[in-house]
């Protein structure tokens, strides 16, 4: 636990500081906040650092204790700077808490970072982010700062401020000799169970004592015996700085587990320790001790949060607290009658106040605290009730006041912010420099005024955040979960010097003092660069030599790089500044120039108003980081007008129409494309682009374009409306039908019947009559038309008998004429298949955009009915292919009967096979009772009829050859030879269970085909051999 700063052996000199626990320090993008209205530092949290934080803020608060710290020199410590030599001996805990200190007081930022500290306590990053007993680092600290001091002037420092003695004694009561031990130390810790504050349990610990008796008896050194005695502690010695450790965390041995005792605990400003001292007979003075920081910890006994209270000795921050002084300032208010006028005008005095700013805007916040120092009125106190709240009032007057996008900070515009400057009359409303001071920024946080009374005031130092608070807040930390932990209390007769009041520079070395004064000019020059950057718009200047005008917008003749100048500029600049620079950049420029604002569009660069006003600034007109301004004559680009401003805007608009065959691509039912208008076009004039000839115009709504339900028609009456103002934008799409598409249309209720992605059109031609007679006609349907309802429609449009539906059915025609079905219209050129369902839809019939039918004789299948292909065999010269309608429902026999029955055979010595993907017999249809449907039998498949009846089931039907006994062994061929020889012999015959039986010899390989057997799969494989002796026997002709 906190590294090595707890090691026993800690070495106070370091050899080399860049030790391999060194942290690299992020870089940040922007320079720290400067310092709040308080005027003090706070310390940033590493994670769980908050009770170091809460630690180093009370030392810093304790003058002695800085001023002894910064009295020693470079030549007793040696300096940061010779750390990286390797011979160098450079005390490193006190060199960076001096450092960190003069941060604190004089560095302009929010707050400081404890990184480097910690890296010389040589913790690592695991410490930083756990949370420690603040108590147990006060003392550790302690220590580490003596070791580390050792052999310098400031050896003494921590015994000087922080030691003192107690003594322990035990009075004999009968010699009445006097026994007593003495103990240093450098903080008490007192009990919080069972008392009621501090001073009790100082007076249980120091004035009560503690008698041997009865059975308890003390054994006397001078008498040699047991005798009654009383035992009592005092303080025999004060330190200047008394440092009392609250016990607030216990053990429950009951429940064995820690808490935290939250009872009330009471503890005074000021305190006076005669009472528990040894020697009382001083002056009161010697006794009296006032409180300076309480260290407050959130939380329970196994997490929680420090912070802590400090009363400002020095009087170095900025204390106000505005509920207090708002009598007191209206009082003066009043009395001060040119205050008093101008308050009744709170336009005025905030625009006086901010004028003064050299920011260019300063939080809001800090707008209120500037108007209650300088007029001596609050904004809430004077100005609420009748022009509301602060932050609206500001909003309310955007033509003067200047806000965040986040509303947090304001500023005036740079016109009022001159205006009022000019009409001070040489006023100087300006702040003096101060002078022999570290430079920081005044402006930003002039001086408060300080209370003459008090004279010092308590802040709350959370990490980062510093405020100010009220003594009488300290009473809320006597008890809770939130309450006092550590209590800092220093002798009233220390007085601080007067040159040390407000001055944070008291005391400090002067090499300390050039290093934040160094860092301060970096501060201010990072924070003027930031603002810079801040306030620094790209502007886009696009040249009207590099563009032409054509089809409603402003292109790029040459390529977009080539036709944009980029320039850089302070939104805080004027228009005529702009104009001056522009002129400055193009030297070739000749005649009028003007400036005005583009904006690209889809359909290309379009522009709006003209920039004027030369001595406006660039932010009060609008001008935004990114904007494009187009450089012009004004009037023309390449000879050709331009129409300017949002009345003229191009709009792009996708144009779409159903598709005729193979338009559009795979898997789309119509045409795009993109055409630009006016949105100032009218209707009329935009049908008489569109759809020259007639139709309608529809317009896609906001929903999906594949929904009917979104499409809208464009009414007669609609036609005098431009493309504004009913609605169309960059992007909507519109629909053309022509006159013949108006079927899907209710002009009526102006809504589209079908879904438009799902309109295509479907060919079909005539096969009903001779080869001449063949016509083709074009049915528009969608992807929900049933095919019946398609047949109809190719009926009337080719003129034919409707007697002729009932005759009839379609079947898919590929390019080269051929019918197909419509799975294999793309991958099987020339093979017939099934016709197609009446009852099924273009959907589930799988018929493509521009797909082409054919209307052939011949009643199509119901869609519970399967067209099959057959044949005999699995030779396709040999056996022609037959088609057959079954039901689905039909089983394997049912359906092997009625293909032997369309081919004239008889018998039950066959079964039914797939065909697979080599067109051979693949698969058995095994299960001869199972439905065609249970089977995965699908429309336009083809089965073989094979000649065999299957085995049952559980047997297996095995081809069998012999081996030829040869009389001709080769010399040196052993046995096992001769079954290698016969295995790669026997995969050369590829046998298929289908085939017909081989030749009972196969010629070169010694081998006689025996025929089949049928056996159990369980059979053993001697079964087998015994049941082949009879094909052998056949083979041989003997035994």
């Amino acid at each position: 636990m906190f590294g090595d700063l707890f090691e026993e052996d800690f070495s106070f000199i370091s050899n080399n500081h860049c030790g391999k626990g060194k942290k690299s320090k992020p870089r940040e993008s922007e320079p720290p906040a400067p310092r709040d209205s308080t005027n003090l530092s706070g310390i940033k949290n590493q994670g769980g650092t908050c009770y170091l934080n809460s630690l180093l803020q009370t030392l810093l608060f304790t003058p002695e204790f800085r001023e002894a710290l910064f009295s020693l020199g470079p030549e007793e410590l040696g300096t940061l700077d010779d750390s990286r030599k390797p011979d160098a001996k450079v005390r490193i805990i006190p060199l960076q808490l001096q450092r960190l200190f003069a941060q604190l007081l004089l560095l302009d930022q929010q707050a400081a970072s404890t990184t480097d500290l910690t890296e010389s306590f040589g913790w690592s990053s695991h410490e930083e982010m756990r949370q420690h007993d603040v108590q147990e680092l006060n003392r550790i600290l302690f220590s580490a700062l003596e070791t580390s001091l050792v052999g310098t002037s400031g050896h003494d420092l921590i015994n000087r401020l922080y030691h003192g003695i107690v003594v322990n004694q035990i009075v004999c009561k009968e010699c009445k000799n006097v026994s007593e031990r003495q103990e240093d130390f450098l903080d008490l810790t007192v009990a919080v169970k069972g008392v009621a504050g501090l001073e009790e349990a100082l007076w249980n610990m120091y004035v009560e004592e503690e008698y041997f008796e009865n059975d308890n008896l003390y054994r006397c050194g001078a008498c040699d015996k047991l005798v009654e005695a009383s035992k009592s502690a005092k303080l025999r010695k004060l330190p200047p700085f008394l440092t009392i450790s609250l016990l607030r965390f216990n053990f429950d041995f009951e429940k064995c587990e820690r808490y935290k005792e939250t009872s009330c605990y009471t503890f005074p400003i000021q305190i006076n320790l005669r009472p528990f001292c040894e020697q009382t007979e001083m002056d009161d003075s010697e006794y009296m001790y006032e409180l300076f920081s309480v260290i407050i910890h959130k939380g329970g006994c196994y997490g929680g949060h420090y912070h802590v209270y400090i009363r400002d000795v020095d009087q170095l921050g900025n204390w106000q607290l505005q509920e207090e002084e708002d009598g007191l300032i209206e009082d003066k208010a009043l009395r001060d009658t040119e205050n008093g006028k101008e308050t009744e005008n709170p336009l005025a005095v905030l625009k006086g106040i901010l004028s003064e700013e050299e920011a260019k805007q300063i939080p809001v916040d800090q707008l209120g605290q500037k108007l209650l120092e300088k007029k001596g009125v609050s904004w809430n106190k004077k100005y609420r009730k009748q022009y509301g709240a602060l932050r609206k009032y500001l909003q309310n007057h955007p033509q003067i006041f200047q806000l965040s996008p986040d509303g947090n900070r304001v500023g005036l515009k740079e016109t009022h912010k001159l205006l009022f400057k000019l009409d001070s009359r040489g006023r100087d409303l300006q702040s003096p420099p101060q002078k022999n001071d570290v430079q920081w920024n005044c402006e930003k946080t002039p001086p408060r005024p300080r209370a003459t009374s008090a004279g010092c005031h308590w802040f709350d130092l959370n990490d980062s955040k510093v405020q100010p608070i009220k003594e009488k807040d300290l009473e809320k930390q006597f008890q809770g979960k939130e309450s006092a932990y550590m209590l800092f209390y220093r002798k009233a007769q220390l007085k601080r010097p007067p040159e040390a009041r407000g001055n944070p520079r008291y005391q400090i070395p002067e090499h300390l003092l050039n290093e934040m004064n160094a860092a301060n000019t970096e501060l201010q020059k990072k924070r003027a660069e930031c603002d810079s950057a801040s306030n620094g718009i790209d502007l886009h200047l696009h040249l009207s030599s590099c563009y032409k005008f054509h089809n409603g917008a402003l292109h790029p003749s040459l390529s977009w790089k080539e036709s944009v100048v980029d320039l850089t500029i302070d939104r805080r600049r004027t228009l005529g500044d702009l104009r001056q620079a522009v002129f400055q950049m193009l030297e070739s420029w000749e005649g009028d120039m003007v400036l005005s604002m583009a904006k690209p569009l889809p359909a290309g660069l379009h522009l709006y108003q003209v920039l004027d006003g030369d001595e406006l600034t660039l932010d009060g007109i609008g001008l935004a980081d990114g904007a494009d301004i187009f450089v012009w004559n004004g009037k023309e680009v390449g000879g050709t007008k331009v129409l300017t401003g949002p009345d003229h805007e191009p709009v792009v608009l996708n144009v779409l129409r159903l598709a005729e065959h193979n338009e559009g691509g795979k898997g789309q039912h119509f045409s795009e494309a993109q055409h630009v208008f006016s949105c100032s076009t009218s209707l009329g004039q935009l049908h008489s682009a569109l759809a020259p000839a007639g139709g309608i115009i529809l317009k896609n709504g906001s929903g999906a374009e594949g929904e009917a339900k979104n499409w809208e028609v464009f009414r007669e009456e609609d036609m005098k409306e431009t493309v504004r103002s009913v609605g169309l934008r960059d992007g909507c799409s519109v629909l053309i039908l022509d006159s013949h598409d108006q079927s899907f249309v209710n002009v009526a209720s102006g809504n589209l019947t079908a879904f438009t992605y799902d309109i295509s059109w479907l060919q079909v031609k005539n096969f009903c009559g001779v080869e001449e007679e063949e016509k083709l006609v074009k049915i528009t349907a969608t992807i929900e038309t049933v095919m019946s309802d398609i047949k109809m429609k190719a009926i009337r449009e080719l003129q034919l008998e409707e007697e002729l539906a009932n005759e009839s059915c379609l079947r898919p025609v590929n390019g080269n004429g051929k019918l197909l079905s419509p799975a294999a219209a793309d991958v099987l050129p020339g093979f017939v298949l099934p016709e197609v369902p009446e009852d099924y839809t273009v959907k589930e019939a799988e018929l493509k955009m521009g797909s082409l039918l054919g209307l052939c004789r011949g009643k199509a299948p119901a869609s519970t009915q399967l067209f099959l292909y057959f044949m005999v065999g699995s030779d396709q010269n040999c056996s022609p292919e037959m088609e057959i309608v079954v039901e689905e429902t039909a089983s394997v026999r049912e359906c092997l009967n009625l293909m032997l029955e369309k081919s004239g055979l008889s018998g039950d010595n066959w079964h039914l096979r797939r065909l697979d993907w080599c067109y051979e017999a693949g698969e058995a249809l095994s299960q001869e009772n199972a439905t065609l449907k249970e089977l995965n039998v699908c429309r336009g498949d083809t089965l073989v009829v094979t000649e065999g009846k299957l085995p049952e089931k559980g047997f297996l039907k095995i081809p069998i050859w012999w081996l030829k006994p040869s009389s001709h062994k080769k010399h040196g061929e052993n046995a096992q030879d001769q079954v290698n020889g016969v295995t790669w012999k026997m995969d050369a015959l590829q046998v298929s269970a289908a085939a017909a039986p081989p030749e009972p010899t196969h010629t070169g390989l010694d081998l006689c085909y025996a025929g089949r057997i049928e056996i159990a799969g369980e059979a053993s494989l001697e079964d087998l051999k015994m049941q082949s002796v009879v094909p052998w026997h056949l083979c041989h002709g003997h035994w």
